[in-house]
């Protein structure tokens, strides 16, 4: 995503500095027009704007606080944009650090994958200063097909993790769902047709369908847009959060459990498309009498 993000940002016409823990995918931007920076020190002191998007909690605080990291040097009057998927607490904290170094954050959680990046399309959600808000908008209409500005600091993390919970529960559904009608034989593609048809069909089944009869023939749909192990995280971090406000997230929790078997049966890697797979192939050929 961050490399979809960059690119994005050097066709519209942006002077893009580049850093990731990544040498290789640096590289490839670099050859793309890009700025590398030796580190993230280099780059906070090369870019007016400075957006991230990190795995977790652990990245984000090495990224920033590091040595070599973003707040290491004279930040003061710069704009950090942080669109990582973790709970709202690390924004908080982190926009905290960020203010005492006498810059400001606004976080802005993003939806989609790598074709929307590339194109524009995603769906930002963020939090922070209306005036920050503001400052960031230009780019962020640049990336975004929609952003809203949902409420301060944590709020786009809130937000991001209410958007992501019902897509991350669909592929499991779907796979269970699809193993009541395995047994018919029917084409696959037909019953991903039925099922965008019907009220059930959420938007993600209409764009990638096709990917998804294919997974179900056990076929490679394709490269991978958001793996297995990356909805593992997001799920994670949506309990967690659950639990931190008071309450259980009980399908979450349970989708989780498939999820980490599916992860420990050589799942991980595979594309979110692939997982209704697990479960109808776990349980192909099963009868009762």
């Amino acid at each position: 995503m961050g490399a979809a993000i960059a690119k994005r940002l050097i066709d519209v016409g942006h002077d893009v500095v580049v850093w990731n823990r990544g040498v290789a995918k640096s590289k490839a931007l670099g050859e793309q027009g890009a700025i590398v920076a030796a580190s993230p020190k280099e780059l906070a002191e090369q870019a007016d704007l400075v957006i991230t998007i990190l795995t977790d909690a652990a990245a984000i605080e090495s990224v920033y606080n590091g040595p070599a990291g973003l707040l290491a040097g004279d930040v003061a009057g710069k704009l950090f944009v942080e669109m990582s998927t973790v709970q709202p607490e690390t924004e908080r904290l982190l926009a905290k650090q960020v203010q005492d170094r006498q810059a400001s954050l606004l976080e802005c959680p993003v939806g989609g994958t790598v074709g929307p990046a590339l194109n524009g399309k995603l769906l930002g959600f963020a939090g922070g200063t209306k005036e920050d808000f503001e400052r960031a908008k230009p780019v962020l209409d640049q990336l975004c097909r929609r952003v809203d500005h949902v409420g301060p600091v944590g709020a786009g993390s809130s937000m991001k993790l209410a958007i992501n919970l019902p897509l991350a529960v669909f592929w499991q559904s779907f796979g269970e769902a699809y193993a009541l009608v395995q047994h018919l034989g029917l084409d696959t593609s037909l019953v991903v047709e039925m099922f965008t048809e019907s009220s059930g069909g959420p938007n993600v089944l209409r764009a990638r369908g096709s990917a998804v009869a294919k997974a179900l023939q056990l076929e490679d749909p394709g490269s991978a847009t958001f793996d297995c192990d990356s909805i593992r995280k997001d799920l994670r971090t949506m309990v967690a959060e659950g639990k931190n406000l008071g309450f259980a997230l009980p399908l979450a929790q349970q989708t989780l459990g498939v999820f980490d078997q599916a992860s420990k049966d050589g799942w991980g890697g595979k594309d979110c498309t692939e997982l209704p797979a697990f479960w109808s192939n776990k349980h192909r050929g099963r009868t009762t009498s």
